[in-house]
């Protein structure tokens, strides 16, 4: 077993406003070299007491030999300032669920979902002081909910105040909080974890793995029989086959001529089960497992002893299994030298009689391509994502053992598309959560509730839809979009039938329409259609402005536009809606951009009419300005349904203040029908602006007012004037005539300005 690295620091007291008590520890990049560690990894420090943190890169000027803690982390080691601190790297794993401990009134106030927010990344060891103020999670991410929230019910208060870690599950050695753990208000910080005796660093704990020996491997979690995997059966019995013929009936292969190892990569979505399945199936043989990013984050000479270790570990005996998960984060595509010596490692293992491998990634894009070599993984099994149906049972199968009022779960499962395994046992703790906090404030039987699901989808995003802009919906349905019938029903002929009656388009030898187009003035409602048609909650929705995709450096933009597409269909059934649509695709040859706007329009025709089909995904512009769109993006099989949102006509100006107005005290002498009558030229962005023009004015004139007048109407109407363009309307409408193949202009009504 080889000595863990470890250096002696003098800690420092870091000044930084940005780092204050948020658990991050600052040192010079070479002494992150030499522990083999690299920025935002888990470190250990051991003062008068033992605990972690995260470590980051310090500013330039930091000596080499100095350590930046904050106030609390100085605390935690047991030091002060300009005292000798060691260093080391740390292995820290995900926290299943985490207790602390904190004043009467944060228990009180603060809901348990908000404490992880604010806890989240966050690494701790039990006995640990750890501040609320959340930790910098990276670029594209933001911690702004859990600070509303704990400003909310903790008031100012919670910026100074201090939590004690009192338990941890795992129990030994240092734990993340991570999206998926429990956090909870536990009992007091037991005495053994207050002062615990210092110990060398080269004399750990069995217990605890030391970093830079075998003991990377991760403590092999439970297996899971086989009879109860839900939705991959069919994997299962094919690599079962493969492993029964490979590794107990070789001469059988032998004879016909076949060699008789195994090497295969198992791929699918992020948090699928691809680990769990190949134990189940691997079961009850003998498996050696490498986690592929926590071994990928050491050093070269690290990686490759470390995978030298665990092929002769399954070489030696009785053989058996050689599992590395993640594979693409030790043998990326982009490969280091080193990559060569650890195939040539894994192409051992498997010329080894009685020894297979299996490899699981949910990037095989970004894995090297060598690991498809005939003499490594040969075979690849892939894992979908689950249907509705599989969701359901993979939903009665989290909660067999869970007290539940045995509601129906088709609700939960029709509107959890996108969601893996991982994901749907998210939801269930978190609507645990939800029911033991019910249970512990009405003193009642703990049971697990259809509200109590309903309210964690609120909460939990899966993990396919990570990296993309959340489009809100507010509750919203088609329902309550006033008037635009004709819009609707083609919205819904081309989104929601082909998930609600794939059998009748089966039925009928046609596939569903691939795209929409919205197109109209500004104001009239194009992207409310959209979040209504979230609301319905039957499928993904991955949201980007057309403008957000366009990046000057070269490639950048064209990826992007795959990436958006690949988690689209990762998370099918879904809905890609491209806003402002003319800005992504333009006419092409019309732009003075080095050729990027014709790039990514040959990007997403691609895509969207290209050799890989594009299987359950709809994708949906919105524009002002369709004349700007290049004409090969709307033809059939393309964005091929123009659906033309006019400015509202009386009738529809009435639909739409009525539908704003539901919660709206209006005084009874107040006829919107009248009022919609009169506003000519207005959209229903300004019919809605109306409202809430009208509610303030009320206020302006008493605070306290209980409904609103005749008169507060009347100064809104002074104060929110039209926004239609007459000249734009008449262009967007005359280009509708011709999509239509309408001469007559008098086809359309004159009601709209």
């Amino acid at each position: 077993m080889g000595l863990v690295p470890e250096l002696s620091l003098t800690a420092r007291l870091n000044h930084s406003a940005a780092d204050a008590r948020r658990g991050v520890v600052r040192v010079h990049p070479e002494v992150l070299a030499a522990l083999g560690l690299r920025e935002w990894d888990g470190i250990a420090l051991v003062g008068s007491r033992r605990t972690a943190a995260v470590a980051g890169v310090a500013p330039a000027d930091t000596p080499t030999g100095v350590i930046l803690l904050d106030d609390v982390t100085l605390s935690n080691a047991g030091v002060r300032e300009d005292a000798t601190v060691v260093v080391a790297p740390a292995t820290v794993y995900g926290a299943r669920q985490l207790s602390v401990t904190g004043s009467a009134q944060a228990t009180r106030a603060i809901a348990e979902s908000t404490l992880r927010q604010a806890l989240l990344g966050k690494v701790v060891t039990v006995g640990d002081a750890v501040s609320l103020l959340p930790r910098d999670l990276g670029p594209g991410t933001s911690t702004a909910a859990a600070s509303q929230a704990l400003s909310r019910t903790f008031g100012i208060a919670w910026t100074s105040e201090l939590l004690t870690i009192t338990a941890t599950d795992p129990a030994h050695g240092p734990v993340s909080v991570q999206p998926n753990s429990a956090v909870v208000w536990g009992a007091g910080v037991p005495e053994t974890h207050r002062a615990p005796e210092v110990r060398s660093m080269r004399e750990p704990d069995a217990a605890e793995p030391v970093p830079g020996t075998r003991m990377r491997v991760r403590e092999r979690p439970s297996v899971v029989p086989i009879a109860e995997l839900t939705g991959v059966r069919a994997q299962a019995a094919k690599l079962s086959e493969w492993l029964s013929l490979a590794l107990d009936k070789p001469d059988l292969l032998k004879t016909l001529g076949a060699p008789p190892h195994l090497g295969a990569l198992i791929t699918g979505p992020a948090g699928g089960g691809k680990a769990t399945l190949a134990r189940a199936v691997a079961s009850p043989r003998r498996i050696v497992e490498l986690d592929g990013p926590t071994v990928g984050a050491t050093d070269a000479g690290t990686r490759l002893r470390e995978v030298g270790l665990a092929v002769s570990e399954v070489c030696s005996g009785s053989g058996g299994v050689l599992l590395i998960t993640d594979i693409d984060a030790l043998l990326p595509a982009d490969p280091e030298p080193v990559a060569a010596l650890i195939l040539d490692q894994l192409r051992a293992a498997v010329a080894t009689a009685g020894v297979a491998f299996l490899a699981t990634t949910s990037h095989p894009a970004g894995a090297d391509s060598r690991l498809r070599a005939p003499e490594l993984c040969d075979r690849e099994v892939a894992l979908t994502l689950p249907t509705a149906t599989v969701r359901k049972q993979l939903l009665q199968q989290l909660l067999r053992k869970v007290p539940t009022d045995n509601a129906p779960l088709d609700e939960v499962a029709a509107r959890t598309p996108g969601f893996v395994v991982s994901d749907l046992a998210a939801l269930c703790r978190e609507a645990a959560l939800r029911a033991a906090s019910r249970a512990d404030r009405e003193h009642t039987d703990p049971v697990l509730t259809l509200a109590d699901l309903l309210g964690a989808l609120e909460v939990i995003r899966p993990l396919s839809r990570s990296g993309t802009e959340e489009l809100s919906t507010g509750g919203l349905g088609l329902d309550d979009v006033g008037d635009m019938t004709e819009t609707k029903q083609a919205l819904t002929e081309a989104v929601l039938w082909p998930l609600q009656h794939p059998d009748s388009f089966a039925r009928l030898g046609i596939d569903p329409p691939r795209g929409v187009l919205l197109y109209g003035p500004p104001g009239c409602g194009k992207t409310f259609l959209v979040r209504a048609l979230a609301g319905s909650g039957q499928l993904s929705v991955h949201a980007v402005k057309g403008a957000e995709l366009m990046d000057k450096w070269v490639g950048s933009s064209e990826r992007a536009v795959r990436e958006l597409f690949q988690r689209a269909r990762d998370s099918a059934p879904s809905l890609i809606f491209l806003d402002e649509v003319d800005a992504l695709a333009p006419r092409r040859g019309q732009s003075s951009d080095s050729g990027v706007g014709d790039r990514v329009v040959a990007a997403l025709l691609t895509e969207l009419d290209g050799v890989q089909p594009l299987r359950e995904v709809v994708v949906l512009g919105a524009t002002n300005r369709p004349e700007l769109i290049d004409p090969a993006l709307l033809r059939p099989g393309r964005l091929e349904r123009l659906v033309f949102v006019p400015p509202p006509d009386a009738t529809a100006r009435a639909a739409v203040l009525k539908t704003a107005a539901r919660s709206v005290p209006l005084s009874p002498d107040i006829d919107l029908t009248v009022l919609a009558a009169d506003l000519h030229g207005y959209s229903a962005a300004d019919c809605s602006a109306l409202l809430r023009e009208a509610a303030l004015a009320a206020m302006r004139r008493d605070v306290d007012a209980a409904d609103i007048t005749v008169a507060d109407m009347a100064a809104a109407r002074a104060a929110v004037r039209p926004s239609l363009d007459e000249q734009q309307v008449a262009a967007l409408r005359r280009y509708a005539d011709r999509r239509a193949g309408i001469d007559d202009p008098e086809a359309w009504p004159r009601d709209y300005m």
